[in-house]
Order: structure tokens, then C-alpha cells, then sequence
């Protein structure tokens, strides 16, 4: 089959976003340079089938993800789009992925900051001390953990962004799960003084175990969700049920006007 799909800057295109085709390593990699130039308010998403699904009926999280800096493969089901529009994603990269490789290389280099925001209280309290167990050479300049609800008001939101920006740290890592997340950075990041923002969600309670993984079989074997499926069914089943189909059917209409375009 011919490649019909456009590839920039290592990046292709899936239904309409410019997703990285980069390796793991290569993303942490590209992070890590953002960070050490000094660059301000960068960021970058993970990408699955159902957030693009929730990003069709939903304008700004589409927003949110198209302005992203960076969107990695996360789930999949993106790794078998790329597939069968002839493209070149064939390893997933998820936010614990980058929060590992990003914070372990900036372990090793020393003077860099992190600040968390979202997850509870307690949750915040055990990554402060694991951070200081896994990687001693990162300050961790505070944490923040905002009211549980679908919107911030503007007093809220003013209330997280100057907890940061008294601090000013390098990195902000955001885990208040999907779209919420994205949207609040995308609406936000020319307020923030930081370098990078990670929306990296469930990947600060995995971090602490509060929530489990998939195993490592699981992970490989490309089934992460199903787990969490059996374990969570009430919350997972439109994901895997609704949206993975979904995202699969526009997929394959794309690859057809792919093809339709080169006649």
C-alpha cells in the first residue's frame, strides 16, 4: 500500500492530528531540550482513541491537543490506525512513559524543579516522598490538589496558577485525568511561568500505587486496557466499547479518501 499519510517533522497524520512517530526515548528526548533551552509554556498530550473521539464533540479539547507541542501515541488503537493508513507508529508512548524518562534524565543533571497539580491531598503527600526517595536531585517545589469537579471557577483557577508561579518551577505535571486536564493547560499555559507542562493523569496514582498498572505482559501485548476493563467496567466500557469502534470506522474512512485522492 502506498503511504498516503503525512509525515513532518516526525509526526503523521490521524484524523486530523499530528501525531509524533517518535520512539519513546526520542520524545523524552525532545522534552528534555525544550527544558534545557529555557523554553516557556510547552506541552505535550497523549493521545488514545477515545480522546479523539471526545475531541470531535468537544472544540476546545480538540483545540487542546491540535496546539500541543508534542502528541504521543498513547493506546493502541492509534498504533493500528497508523497501520492501516500505511504509517510508521509502532510503539506506544504513555504519560508514565515520559514522567519516568524526563524525570530520571533530570535526575542525573541536577537544579531542575518539578510542581504537582491535581490528584488528592494524600496522593500528593506519598509522590513528595516518593520523589525524594526515586529521584533526590529533583526539588519539588509544592502541590496542589484542586476541588474534584468538571469546572474550575475563575477564582479557582487563579488560585492553582499563582500556587505555581510563586514557585516557578521547570516542570508543572498535571494529573486530573482527560479532557479536563488538556483544556485547563491549553486555557492556561500563557498564564503559567513554567517550561513544561505534562498532562499525564492516572500516571501519578500508578506512580504511587494507588492505582495499578496492567502488568508488564499486558502492557506488551497491547490488552493494557483490558484490566482495567474487567476491574472498572461501569467507567471503561464507552472508551472500550463506543469509542475504540468509533475511532476505527473514521480511520478507515480516511484511508479511503486517501486513496481516493490519489486518483
Amino acid at each position: 500500500m502506498v503511504n498516503n499519510t503525512e509525515e513532518i517533522n516526525n509526526r503523521e497524520d490521524i484524523l486530523g492530528y499530528p501525531i509524533s512517530t517518535l520512539s519513546k526515548g526520542q520524545c523524552v528526548d525532545e522534552i528534555l531540550t525544550w527544558i534545557e533551552n529555557g523554553l516557556k509554556g510547552k506541552y505535550f498530550v497523549c493521545a488514545n482513541p477515545h480522546s479523539l473521539e471526545v475531541a470531535k464533540a468537544d472544540h476546545v479539547f480538540s483545540k487542546a491537543i491540535k496546539n500541543a507541542d508534542l502528541i504521543v501515541p498513547d493506546g493502541v488503537g492509534i498504533l493500528i490506525g497508523s497501520g492501516l493508513l500505511g504509517g510508521a507508529i509502532r510503539k506506544r508512548v504513555t504519560g508514565s512513559d515520559i514522567f519516568w524518562g524526563v524525570s530520571s534524565a533530570l535526575n542525573s543533571k541536577n537544579g531542575f524543579s518539578v510542581f504537582f497539580l491535581g490528584s488528592t491531598e494524600e496522593n500528593l503527600a506519598r509522590i513528595e516522598d516518593k520523589m525524594k526517595y526515586d529521584f533526590p536531585n529533583i526539588n519539588v517545589l509544592g502541590a496542589y490538589s484542586p476541588p474534584f469537579k468538571a469546572e474550575f471557577s475563575d477564582e479557582e483557577d487563579f488560585l492553582m496558577i499563582e500556587a505555581v508561579n510563586r514557585v516557578k518551577p521547570d516542570i508543572l505535571w498535571v494529573g486530573m485525568t482527560a479532557p479536563k486536564q488538556e483544556k485547563w493547560i491549553y486555557k492556561n499555559k500563557n498564564k503559567l511561568d513554567v517550561k513544561l507542562m505534562g498532562p499525564v493523569g492516572a500516571a501519578l496514582d500508578f506512580y504511587t500505587g494507588s492505582a495499578k498498572r496492567s502488568s508488564v505482559f499486558f502492557q506488551k501485548a497491547g490488552l493494557e486496557w483490558l484490566p482495567r476493563f474487567l476491574r472498572e467496567p461501569r467507567r471503561m466500557w464507552k472508551r472500550n466499547l463506543v469509542s475504540n469502534p468509533r475511532f476505527l470506522l473514521r480511520i478507515i474512512g480516511q484511508r479511503f479518501n486517501n486513496q481516493q485522492s490519489q486518483f
